[in-house]
């Protein structure tokens, strides 16, 4: 680990103006992610901001009927908050499924969003990466390849985004609060937050330098089974292989799609609201149909193509689970 400095910033404002005053600066919170990129010089801040102290780790109803996450909420507080287990079940135990509750403890819900593709090529600093080089290449597209990106992706990168959280957000529509270093402030879609790789990988977010995420809000409560499913290589500390956050209503046995997102596929959290819209009111959901819009598109390699037909399985299970009325 490189030698860097560090302070402590007692409001956000504060925050904001030391990362832009110094350059290389970061914010730091739990630094579950962060630290280890550090250690493995694929990360290398100059200096450490940070923004424990902000007072953003409350969650607050919304005078709409949401809630308001602040940014420093752990992930254990949150999923276990009674208003997210009520109202927003796929983001309960979506953050459940994901780490070990040694990491939800001291992860954040802007850290979570914030946090880095685990690519092993990332990882590894004697290979060609363009999201940790720009430039240098992808040893992903000619190499071992069978946990990334079967949408989205691009020449320049086909690496996957690792939350589960963000997922459920997505599918919840929920918007990122921000502050940046003049001290405004901007509500960005969770659609907008996460960008595709094109042809700059290293680019992950729309947030503009020392640009700080304050909150994220979530619209009222939609009702219905919240359920998520995540398949992975181990039963549990493993990253999705394929991940599916539904939303839906069921009457009298048949599944109607409210909302529903995927991980483990892309770039970013990935949504096709055309396959929502595609079941109307009253009819019931079936997996192939869905799955052929939502994988429309899709640029597997020869190590990933599995994902195709999971997707379609796994999809098909969370359909079940809901006509079962289960929601665990």
């Amino acid at each position: 680990m490189r030698a860097f400095t560090y302070e402590r910033a007692e409001t956000a404002a504060e925050a904001v103006a030391a990362v832009a005053r110094t350059p290389g600066a970061r914010f730091i919170a739990g630094g579950t992610n962060l630290l280890d990129l550090m250690k493995l010089e694929i990360e290398t801040p100059t200096h450490l901001v940070d923004v424990n102290r902000l007072g953003l780790d409350h969650v607050e109803e919304t005078g709409d009927g949401g809630l308001r996450i602040g940014a420093l909420v752990r992930n254990t507080d949150l999923a276990a908050d009674p208003r997210v287990r009520r109202d927003y079940g796929v983001l309960s135990r979506a953050i459940v499924a994901g780490a070990s509750g040694q990491l939800r403890n001291r992860a954040t819900t802007g850290g979570n969003l914030m946090q880095r593709t685990r690519c092993p090529y990332f990882y590894d600093t004697a290979m060609p990466c363009n999201k940790r080089e720009p430039g240098t290449g992808c040893a992903a597209l000619g190499g071992l390849s069978h946990n990334h990106a079967i949408l989205g992706s691009s020449e320049a990168c086909i690496a996957t985004h690792p939350s589960d959280m963000a997922v459920a957000l997505r599918a919840l529509d929920a918007t990122v609060e921000t502050m940046a270093p003049d001290g405004s402030g901007r509500s960005i879609a969770i659609a907008d937050f996460h960008r595709l790789p094109g042809d700059t990988p290293h680019i992950e977010t729309v947030l503009g330098p020392g640009e700080l995420i304050t909150a994220v809000t979530l619209p009222p409560p939609r009702g219905g089974i919240h359920l998520y499913r995540k398949v992975r290589e181990r039963a549990s500390y493993a990253f999705a292989n394929v991940a599916v956050a539904l939303v839906a209503k069921v009457r009298s046995g048949r599944v109607v799609v409210d909302r529903l997102a995927f991980g483990g596929l892309a770039h970013k959290p990935w949504r096709v609201e055309a396959a929502e819209r595609l079941f109307a009111e009253g009819e019931d959901a079936a997996a192939d149909p869905i799955a052929d819009l939502v994988l429309a598109g899709a640029r597997p390699t020869e190590h990933n193509a599995y994902k195709l037909p999971l997707v379609r399985r796994t999809l098909a299970a969370t359909l079940d689970t809901a006509r079962q009325g289960e929601t665990s």
